[in-house]
């Protein structure tokens, strides 16, 4: 008797977790660092928070140009291999 696999799998949804993964957890740690100095050069609370909203705007802009540089030139390079298969 031949068993049907009936499993679905989402691996092809893997890469935006990925990505969320690192891009949350270099947030906080590069935003906490920014604070953590800014706090130890005795700032008032004001300059601490401006500090952390710019951090964490300044990180954000820097992670979504690097995700889109990213995938544009993986998307390239695909593309690219398939037009050499294409005539070969």
């Amino acid at each position: 008797m031949t068993a049907i696999h009936k499993e679905q799998h989402h691996i092809w949804r893997i890469g935006w977790l990925r990505a969320a993964v690192l891009g949350a957890n270099d947030g906080i740690l590069s935003t906490a660092s920014l604070m953590l100095g800014v706090v130890t050069a005795h700032a008032t609370h004001t300059n601490v928070l401006a500090a952390g909203v710019a951090g964490l705007v300044a990180g954000a802009m820097s992670m979504a140009a690097g995700e889109y540089v990213s995938v544009h030139s993986q998307a390239d390079t695909e593309e690219a291999d398939l037009n050499l298969s294409v005539r070969s």
